[in-house]
């Protein structure tokens, strides 16, 4: 059975090691490269040192631009959080004298890292990591040139107590907004402090992939009832297949059997047939044979035929004449006796 969708998903994060711990206590930001993002049309490396680095500067120099470079490069997505419509504003515009671009890249140098970001750059000791967008494209994260998820760069942060949406990231109105928070946001604040806020982020995913799996499940369930339903109706057909091989062979062999049946029929009627066509065959022979005797006899007799025909013509003439003689005589003969009876009564008188 095909697995269900979503359900080769990329292999689990494993859980937060003792090494992640340590590097999460000892990881720190050392260096921060601007390149397109906002007001930084030519790239702008802001070097972090130990201590207190501050950024100085009269209103609408940019001082917010670097913060935002630095919570847009850690994972942050929502566009209005960076006072912008949409993700293509991070983007330098343009002004009346600098042409727009295309591209924004910011960079986050972190040092002594070794065992934060996930295999296979686990044993690096320093981080480069670095978040590019093209206008109309998206944006990709990357650390140490290896391509990596949002979700992984951002539970990376959060594994150090830090994150686009840390407290640790205080801006104007923060602390105000800090003291009025409600409990809950408080207890994120707290997370944050005892460094497991990167546990909860990794309990957040786990529970969504949970229920991912719950869902897989379900329509795994419903795969696997359409598949038996389906299963149940090849059975059947697969019983009507064999009864029909079965009815089939029996066909064929009744078919066989009538048909060779046919066969010795035809062939005895063929037989019988032959027969009587060589008898009538022998029949036809003898009448020829006769009827050329007959017209070899015919042709004699035709030959033989003139002779008696001018000896029936001779005693017809012959005949004819008699018959006049005879007739002639018959006149004679009643004249006399006539002349005879005459003479008789005047003989008597």
């Amino acid at each position: 059975m095909p697995p269900p969708p979503d359900a080769a998903e990329e292999a689990e994060e494993p859980a937060r090691t003792e090494e992640q711990a340590e590097a999460a206590r000892r990881a720190r930001l050392t260096r921060l490269r601007i390149a397109g993002f906002k007001s930084f049309a030519e790239p702008t490396v802001v070097e972090v040192m130990p201590g207190l680095t501050g950024i100085v500067g009269p209103n609408g120099c940019g001082k917010s631009n670097v913060v935002e470079a630095l919570r847009w490069a850690m994972g942050e997505t929502n566009a209005r959080s960076m006072r912008g419509g949409e993700m293509d504003d991070v983007i330098f515009a343009g002004t009346s004298t600098r042409p727009g671009r295309n591209l924004a890249e910011v960079t986050l140098t972190l040092e002594e890292a070794e065992g934060l970001a996930p295999p296979p750059n686990a044993a690096a000791q320093d981080l480069e990591i670095s978040r590019k967008i093209a206008r109309g494209e998206g944006s990709s994260f990357r650390v140490n040139g290896r391509e990596l998820r949002a979700r992984d760069v951002q539970t990376m942060f959060a594994d150090i107590g830090s994150g686009a949406r840390s407290s640790a990231m205080v801006s104007q109105g923060r602390v105000a907004a800090l003291i009025q928070a409600r409990p809950e946001d408080r207890r994120a604040v707290l997370e944050e402090a005892a460094g497991i806020a990167g546990l909860r982020a990794r309990k957040h995913e786990a529970e969504l992939k949970l229920r991912q799996a719950e869902t897989n499940l379900g329509r795994a369930e419903d795969l696997i009832g359409q598949i038996e339903a389906g299963r149940q109706n090849l059975q059947r057909q697969a019983r009507q297949a064999a009864r029909y091989r079965n009815l089939s062979g029996l066909v064929r062999d009744a078919e066989v059997e009538w048909l060779a049946i046919l066969r010795g029929r035809a062939q005895a009627t063929l037989d019988a047939a032959r027969a009587r066509f060589a008898a009538a065959r022998h029949a036809t022979s003898q009448a020829e044979a006769a009827a050329e005797a007959g017209a070899i006899r015919a042709f004699t007799a035709e030959r033989a035929l003139p002779a008696p025909r001018e000896a029936e013509g001779a005693a017809r003439t012959a005949l004819e004449r008699r018959r006049v003689e005879a007739e002639t005589l018959g006149a004679e003969e009643a004249r006399a006796r006539d002349a005879l009876a005459g003479a008789e009564a005047r003989h008597k008188a």
